[in-house]
């Protein structure tokens, strides 16, 4: 398993976006409703990412519905659901990411070597499954508290 680029980028940009939220005065974690807009600007500053692939990783982000956009000045992006329901996998799903530790993991039929289940195969089917509950049960308001102690 190798997490890309772009799947780093999109879980460091959604946490800015949080944080970025959080220091307005009506943010709740909990009321994305209450948000204002954050500019991809201001999240690339924030996070030294540039802005052109900023671009690209909210586009997934919008299209797989965790946050959406407002057009115009003042405009930028909001969650589209409380950060304290959107996982770590929701985000690098979102962003194209495969969480299977080895490529025969993700087909329990047969392994590519030897057209086959190798001996080694239900070793990385279960690491593949920690994996994937980790990412499935911290969410973006976890990762945040965590880092405010």
């Amino acid at each position: 398993m190798r997490i890309t680029t772009r799947g780093r980028y999109a879980l460091r940009a959604s946490l800015a976006l949080v944080r970025i939220q959080n220091l307005l005065p009506s943010a709740r974690l909990t009321d994305p409703g209450e948000y204002a807009p954050v500019s991809i600007n201001q999240i690339s500053e924030e996070e030294q990412i540039s802005s052109v692939f900023l671009e690209q990783i909210f586009f997934k982000l919008r299209k797989a519905g965790i946050v959406s956009s407002v057009r115009g000045p003042g405009g930028g992006f909001l969650f589209a659901k409380s950060p304290g329901t959107i996982t770590l996998k929701e985000i690098l799903d979102a962003a194209g990411e495969e969480l299977d530790v080895t490529d025969c993991d993700k087909n329990a039929k047969t392994c590519k070597i030897s057209g086959k289940k190798c001996s080694s195969h239900a070793v990385w089917e279960d690491v593949t499954k920690i994996l994937d509950n980790y990412f499935s049960t911290v969410t973006l308001s976890m990762v945040i508290e965590r880092n405010l102690k």
